[in-house]
């Protein structure tokens, strides 16, 4: 089902990817990466459709993930990459093009935006009690749910009453007398609702009554689960930053650690969460770094684009190559191969900066077994010519640690070469 409702979508995007991808002529862009007139027109021609239907497929595959915007120009999604090989590529965007369906279509005009967000606000309550009727809604019904729930939110909403002429405020904060929800035009948003769904393929509207589609329920039945999912945060990080969230997991065991992700993640919408843990990667502190990647491993696929995106980082690079080469299917055990002597290095000092900042003296010794270099001598020699932020700390860490005097005396020759330059 999910294939049939994105068909139109994806054909749009295949040609778009075929006719106007780089180094093809004839393609034309308006700044804002929507077709322009001359493009829809062109499509339009070449695949048999009206240019309505074609812009019409376009935002569709914006909204889907097929085509990704990136500034004034777009992209083929990875989902349209995966289209022909990954059912789950396709119900993910099915489920994207779901949870947009007040932008898949417009709402009426006349109507206060304020009231457009409350019906938007409401409507996650309609959907799951359609889901629990498993059969026709009346509309009526349905309008008297909304209304309910409309009320409660403006129940919910507290204001500071003012003086009038003054702009100052007359007492404690008050709640607000919300308007009856019988007074607010509530009928039209609905209606508007409702076909704005369908539209999308979530349920069936007509002769008076809803119904959720087996696609709609299905989608319904996850957006629950992952409610659960996140209420059910074994460490209760799910409310927090991505940097507290990943310093939160820290003590925690590989599977407690990769649950608590799992938690975090259901929890918000995952374009947003990917770029929170890459922001996260890019601080000072090198183990929130790798345990970034390690919440992006549990993401998969949806973070592909924006991993690649930041392999020219010099502190994310190596990271990046080891997520990319597993995503690929490279054994995590030979992943690292895909790094240079250099990048493999300078990972090696990202990793023992994070020993020496959260772990104990033992761990970093140990640390020594897992650089690539066969002696010490030439793991100096490299580590000095790496050029990582916090080489000098981690060697005088090193030195400090290290019961073999005569190589802690070396190390510490090392880091102090490193200081002064030489």
């Amino acid at each position: 089902m999910a294939r049939t409702r994105l068909a139109g979508a994806a054909r749009v995007a295949r040609w778009a990817d075929a006719a106007l991808g780089p180094g093809r002529t004839g393609a034309t862009t308006d700044g804002k990466a929507t077709l322009s007139a001359a493009t829809a027109e062109r499509a339009a021609a070449e695949l048999g459709l009206t240019a309505a239907q074609v812009r019409a497929d376009w935002d569709t595959a914006r909204l889907a993930g097929l085509v990704e915007v990136h500034g004034d120009s777009a992209r083929p999604g990875w989902r349209l990459r995966a289209w022909d090989r990954d059912d789950s590529a396709v119900l993910r965007g099915w489920v994207a093009l779901f949870d947009a369906w007040s932008l898949a279509c417009p709402e009426p005009d006349g109507h206060e935006p304020a009231a457009v967000a409350e019906v938007v606000s409401a409507m996650p309550q309609v959907l799951s009690f359609l889901q629990l009727s498993a059969g026709p809604v009346p509309v009526e019904q349905l309008l008297d749910l909304l209304q309910q729930r409309v009320t409660e939110l403006r129940t919910e909403r507290c204001e500071v009453s003012y003086e009038p002429g003054t702009g100052e405020p007359a007492g404690s904060p008050v709640p607000a007398d919300p308007a009856p929800a019988e007074d607010a035009p509530l009928a039209p948003l609905l209606d508007w609702a409702l076909s704005a769904l369908a539209a999308v393929g979530a349920l069936t509207y007509g002769d008076g009554q809803a119904t959720l589609t087996p696609l709609g329920s299905w989608a319904v039945w996850v957006k629950l689960e992952q409610i659960c999912v996140a209420a059910q945060s074994p460490a209760g990080n799910i409310e927090q930053s991505a940097e507290d969230m990943l310093r939160g997991c820290a003590q925690l065991r590989p599977n407690a650690a990769r649950a608590e992700y799992r938690a975090w993640l259901a929890a918000r919408p995952v374009g947003s969460a990917v770029t929170e843990l890459i922001g996260a990667a890019r601080g000072d502190d090198a183990l929130l770094r790798g345990l970034a990647f390690e919440a992006l491993r549990v993401v998969g696929a949806p973070a592909e684009p924006d991993v690649r995106s930041v392999v020219d980082e010099p502190a994310l690079r190596p990271y990046a190559l080891l997520w990319l080469a597993e995503h690929d299917g490279i054994d995590p055990e030979d992943a690292h191969e895909v790094l240079t002597r250099e990048e493999a290095t300078w990972l090696w000092v990202d990793t023992a900066a994070a020993v020496a900042d959260h772990g104990e003296a033992p761990m970093l010794v140990r640390h020594l077994e897992s650089a690539v270099q066969p002696t010490v001598p030439q793991l100096l020699d490299e580590v000095r010519a790496v050029g990582h932020p916090r080489t000098v700390q981690v060697l005088v860490a090193l030195a400090a640690a290290h019961p073999d005097p005569a190589l802690a005396k070396a190390v510490r020759r090392a880091a102090f070469q490193v200081h002064t330059g030489g």
